[in-house]
């Protein structure tokens, strides 16, 4: 029997209405039927505000971007928030590497944070975007990190459609890395390539779904950069999607 893996919204799809009214937009998440969220931003709320939010709402928090440099700041605020994964500092100065020697020293860079953060019970992990399947030295930047950095270190949060951008078979990334991928944006595009609710556009779920459950991944989040529709519409087009399948 295939685990039910649980289905969140990375909020930055709805950063427009966050800005405006933060904790009205995550409760219409909460009543679209989302199990939980990756935040991208806490819209000058404390994160004990935020947590206290979340818990009132039934939302879970799967995870969070902030792209604090200073360690101790970044634990405490996890701390706060009671988040125990962010997509934190993994690249030096913040820039992909362009060279074999920068991307050592990103291997490094990752691996050192990584460790940190670790001993403070939070899980560091990086999200790709089409840029990180460039091949240095015959290996994707992707590869660079997630194989010369220490497992338990860095994770990985694979976004499929940026994969798929980049020509590579999203499934067959992920299944590359059993017990790396805890988190998998699951975001679609259409035939021109732009943003588009999940299952409303070209790529393959099915397949993804099911290297998901064979390499262990905990979250799906439900991404979309760029919507053509209002964005809370969208955002419950792509869970009616997960729910058509009986996955929510």
């Amino acid at each position: 029997m295939m685990k039910k893996i649980p289905v969140g919204l990375q909020m930055y799809t709805l950063r427009e209405l966050c800005a405006k009214d933060f904790a009205g937009t995550l409760q219409k998440v909460a009543e679209i039927g989302y199990a939980g969220v990756e935040l991208a931003g806490t819209y000058s709320l404390a994160p004990k505000e935020v947590k206290g939010l979340l818990s009132d709402l039934g939302l879970k928090l799967a995870g969070n971007h902030m792209g604090e440099r200073d360690l101790k700041k970044l634990v405490k605020f996890h701390k706060e928030l009671g988040c125990n994964a962010v997509w934190g500092p993994c690249l030096p100065e913040g820039k992909l590497p362009t060279d074999e020697a920068g991307c050592r020293a990103m291997v490094e860079y990752a691996n050192s944070v990584g460790a940190e953060l670790r001993k403070n019970g939070i899980q560091l992990y990086y999200h790709n975007h089409s840029q990180e399947f460039n091949k240095i030295g015959g290996r994707y930047i992707m590869d660079w990190l997630l194989e010369d950095t220490d497992p338990k270190n860095v994770m990985a949060e694979i976004d499929v459609m940026w994969a798929q951008h980049a020509s590579v078979d999203p499934a067959a990334y992920i299944r590359k890395y059993p017990g790396r991928v805890p988190l998998v944006h699951i975001k679609d595009m259409d035939k021109s390539h732009f943003f588009t609710e999940v299952g409303r556009g070209i790529i393959d779920f099915d397949s993804i779904f099911k290297a998901c459950q064979e390499v262990g991944t905990q979250w799906y989040i439900v991404e979309q950069d760029t919507c053509k529709r209002p964005p809370l519409e969208s955002v419950k087009i792509s869970f009616e999607y997960f729910k058509s399948k009986g996955m929510a």
